[in-house]
């Protein structure tokens, strides 16, 4: 018996196209994140970039449960002494880019290096309905069905 081992051009990247409306961020994220890193495919290997293009929009409607629009901090830093940024989850989803929740979510989730940063530039987020990559044919997956809980009426 042999361990396969997928080569990089054995791989073959699909297009998905993935409705965030009314959908919980963290279990959104984890479901991308697997998607980019390939992880739902029988011929995963962790050194191969074997994973989706993963296109996701109405991410300025996801939602997060419990108190985390209010109690949730997202920080940053200038670079400078004394430069540290601090913004709330709640006024980051109503602000100019409420993308950046689910972006940072799935970020956080893959590995980091030069491999989780090549994974990560096959996601894009489009904060409204509209994305310009109807030519690649994404096919639709329904988040909402895969669990109950995935999916949070307001």
């Amino acid at each position: 018996m042999k361990t396969y081992s997928a080569k990089p051009s054995e791989v073959e990247k699909q297009w998905i196209l993935i409705d965030a409306s009314d959908l919980v961020v963290g279990r959104l994220a984890s479901l991308i994140a697997m998607r980019l890193r390939g992880k739902h495919k029988p011929m995963f290997t962790p050194h191969i970039d074997c994973g989706d293009h993963v296109v996701v929009v109405n991410a300025d409607k996801v939602t997060l449960t419990g108190k985390k629009t209010a109690d949730k901090i997202y920080y940053r830093h200038t670079g400078y002494p004394g430069g540290i940024k601090s913004v709330k989850a709640g006024q980051m989803l109503e602000g100019k880019h409420p993308e950046r929740v689910l972006l940072k979510a799935v970020e956080r989730m893959l590995p980091r290096g030069p491999m989780g940063r090549k994974q990560f530039s096959n996601l894009r987020v489009y904060a409204g309905e509209e994305h310009p990559h109807q030519a690649q044919e994404p096919k639709a997956l329904d988040v909402a069905k895969l669990n109950a809980k995935n999916k949070r009426s307001a």
